[in-house]
């Protein structure tokens, strides 16, 4: 086993794994189970938590006393990213895509009540500069006492990947524990950091499944190209690096539907079905597209040669609120 960097303590872990046995009967394919990463905490919770233990304990290694990042209005890790710092007693600065005239709800507000100052900036300006957006909002808060460390969109970085590097360590834990193998493992897809964090961890640790990652913006060969450049960031922590091809990362593209954070009927019937169906509510810009894509995938056969998959229930539950008015009852 390899010796990978330190870590804060700040997520429930392990996180549980239970089989969805009403939708795997369903559904007439695989067996399908769930892993809560969605129940990592509540106010600090899903994914991100996992990734940020990594990152913010670089930057308190570093001395920082100010975590800058950015997402969309209604980001997960944006607002994992202003409690972790209001937890540890630090700042927490959030450079966001959005609209002034927008609700104050969801994430957007909760970041709020958590104390982070906030930078909203159009689209495009996301699309095109927000690292250097970041970097300016750093050097300008640094001329006011504070030591920025600036965490890039969902801590999908070298170091934030090891999250989910240990989460492949937990998830062979498990399978031991349940006398279970899992063929699959499947994600949401929407940096890269997560994806690649369980792909490294897979390799290294022989896990001997596969990881398929469900793309909820972007296409195949941006995330290919993503998530190579993250495991090659990982590289420069550890004593060891692996070799693998783009060709071994495998994505299932044709479920972005509208875009990110946009959602089809489908998409929300699906999501209001599973809740009745399971108790699991999934949420609308993750892991509703991404539970939906699956679902497609096996009713056309193309999971067929596997046994046992492991979905990631990646959080995001607050994001559900604001869409609200999209569910009928």
């Amino acid at each position: 086993m390899i010796e990978i960097p330190g870590k804060i303590q700040i997520a429930n872990l392990p996180t549980k794994i239970e089989k969805l046995e009403k939708l795997s009967k369903k559904l007439g394919g695989p067996n399908i189970f769930i892993k809560r990463d969605d129940q990592t905490g509540m106010e600090i919770s899903g994914n991100k938590v996992r990734k940020l233990e990594f990152a913010v304990k670089e930057a308190l290694d570093q001395g920082c006393n100010l975590l800058i990042t950015c997402g969309g209005i209604q980001s997960n890790h944006a607002r994992a990213t202003a409690a972790v710092a209001a937890k540890l007693g630090i700042a927490s600065c959030l450079v966001l895509r959005g609209n002034v005239e927008e609700d104050i709800e969801g994430n957007y507000f909760l970041a709020k009540v958590l104390g982070a100052k906030i930078k909203l900036i159009t689209p495009k300006e996301y699309r095109e500069k927000r690292m250097e957006i970041m970097k300016a909002v750093g050097e300008d808060l640094s001329k006011k006492g504070y030591k920025p460390y600036i965490i890039p969109e969902g801590a999908s970085s070298g170091i934030g990947s090891f999250g989910y590097f240990k989460a492949m360590e937990e998830i062979l834990e498990q399978e031991r524990e349940m006398g279970i193998r899992f063929d699959a493992v499947v994600v949401a897809v929407g940096s890269g950091g997560t994806y690649g964090g369980l792909f490294l961890g897979n390799r290294v640790m022989n896990g001997g499944g596969k990881i398929y990652g469900v793309n909820v913006c972007d296409n195949e060969e941006y995330f290919k190209s993503q998530i190579e450049k993250v495991i090659n960031e990982s590289f420069n922590y550890i004593d060891r690096t692996i070799e693998f091809t783009k060709d071994e990362i495998n994505i299932i593209d044709g479920y972005v539907g509208r875009g990110y954070a946009l959602s089809k009927p489908e998409e929300i019937e699906f999501i209001h079905q599973l809740a009745r169906l399971e108790g699991v509510v999934l949420d609308p810009v993750y892991t509703g597209k991404a539970m939906y894509g699956l679902a497609n995938e096996i009713k056309k056969g193309n999971f067929k040669d596997h046994t046992n998959i492991l979905f990631i229930h990646t959080g995001g539950l607050y994001g559900l609120f604001p869409k609200r008015d999209l569910f009928s009852f």
